[in-house]
């Protein structure tokens, strides 16, 4: 299951630190460039066939926190950091490479590059001002240079507002112009070189998230403006920046060979319950400066019960309902329950279910999860993986899992 519970995770934590210490690790000189080196330990170990093995100690990425700060929907920042590594399984093999949060986009860079273009106007009137500010200090003037700089944001530019200007004209301006990309996620990909036991850069993916909605003000303190952006214009935009990206990142010293992966990805709505998905990828050879044919991606998670799953997927909505029905007949502290379905080409991958209740004893928490388990065990097929989480106002109370393929679920009360 791709979001394990955290509870279950800190169970296995605590039983791995409880047993004998036969791993050996594997001890890497990461070369992160020809003047610094540094030795790191690999684990020798996945927790699944789809992981990859992280090295330790972990180093964030040079642009660490800024899709917090892009990117509203806390659901959203969690599948696309995750979902951007799903994908990357199939071009970047974790059999033979290791994980590696970005270390080439630096947080000033990506800020920069979020940021809008400029008019024709615009450039011109920061170019010959910032022209002017050099020759007053005496120092010299590269216009070419000067005029590349000024031109790294890849969003939209929009046009001056006049100041006489209304407030219908000041809505239409920025409706002509949304902002498309959110953030630019980088993942980096490492191989081992067996003959002197140092790593290096295999491959990078780059994330782009792209709005569904563009939220806008036309005044600090005013009111908030809401425009849908359509898929289709979205993934334009998202090819056209990605071939940008490219190019800025073959001028990058060490990615001039690099094969990269692109991945969009489609954020929600700000308050929407359920994350967004990616919708196309696209790889790009070593050395290539240039973006080819983009591979449609079919994936996304449902709400259940909501009138989208009915409609889409009503056999899944019938069975997550009817399985909400017989829990709310024995127990009457129940008051609902949370389902989110992941779904790739139409067909269900995971179901994850919340179930808030509240709970007077340890006893009734017993029962409750050993009803539950009967239901999943009758209810659910097994061709997906289940996971259900029953939770109270103190937290997570019990879990359970099951795999697909499996007959038979695991359970865990936390106490």
């Amino acid at each position: 299951m791709k979001r394990i519970s955290i509870g279950l995770l800190c169970a296995l934590l605590l039983l791995a630190s409880c047993a004998p210490n036969n791993r050996n690790d594997e001890e890497e000189v990461v070369n992160k460039d020809d003047q610094k080196t540094k030795t790191s330990i690999v684990p020798s170990y996945r927790l699944a066939d789809d992981n990859y093995r992280i090295i330790i100690p972990y180093e964030p990425s040079e642009a660490r926190g800024v899709i917090v700060n892009q990117v509203a929907n806390r659901l959203d920042i969690d599948e696309m950091e995750e979902g951007l590594r799903r994908h990357s399984t199939e071009v970047f093999d974790p059999k033979e490479l290791y994980f590696q949060e970005g270390q080439y986009l630096t947080s000033d860079m990506v800020y920069e590059w979020l940021g809008r273009g400029l008019t024709k106007e615009q450039l011109e009137e920061k170019v010959q001002a910032e022209i002017a500010r050099l020759k007053g200090a005496k120092m010299t003037v590269n216009e070419e240079k000067i005029r590349a700089e000024f031109q790294n944001g890849l969003n939209p530019p929009i046009e001056d507002i006049p100041e006489n200007a209304d407030q219908d004209e000041k809505v239409e301006l920025n409706r002509e112009s949304p902002r498309y990309l959110s953030h630019i996620l980088e993942q980096n990909y490492l191989k081992p070189n067996d003959n002197n036991n140092t790593v290096e850069l295999a491959g990078i993916s780059i994330g782009l998230a792209l709005k569904s909605v563009y939220r806008f003000q036309t005044e600090t303190g005013g009111p908030y403006y809401y425009e849908d952006i359509p898929l289709n214009e979205a993934m334009k935009q998202g090819n056209e920046i990605a071939g940008k990206i490219l190019e800025r990142i073959r001028g990058i010293e060490g990615l001039e060979n690099i094969p990269v992966m692109f991945a969009l990805y489609r954020e929600e709505d700000q308050s929407s319950p359920v994350p967004g998905n990616f919708v196309a990828k696209t790889n790009v050879a070593g050395g290539s400066a240039t973006i080819g044919k983009w591979e449609d991606i079919t994936e996304e998670y449902v709400l259940f019960p909501s009138a989208e799953g009915q409609k889409n997927y009503i056999d899944d909505h019938e069975i997550v309902t009817s399985f909400g029905n017989e829990i709310a007949k024995f127990f009457p502290n129940y008051v609902g329950i949370i389902g989110e379905g992941f779904y790739v080409n139409k067909e269900l991958q995971e179901l994850t279910i919340e179930i808030p209740i509240e709970f007077y004893g340890e006893s009734e928490i017993i029962g409750f999860t050993q009803y539950a388990y009967g239901l999943v065990q009758n209810m659910f097929p097994n061709y997906y993986d289940i996971e259900v989480n029953v939770t109270s106002i103190n937290g997570n109370e019990s879990l359970i899992y099951r795999e697909a393929g499996e007959d038979t679920p695991i359970v865990h009360i936390f106490h």
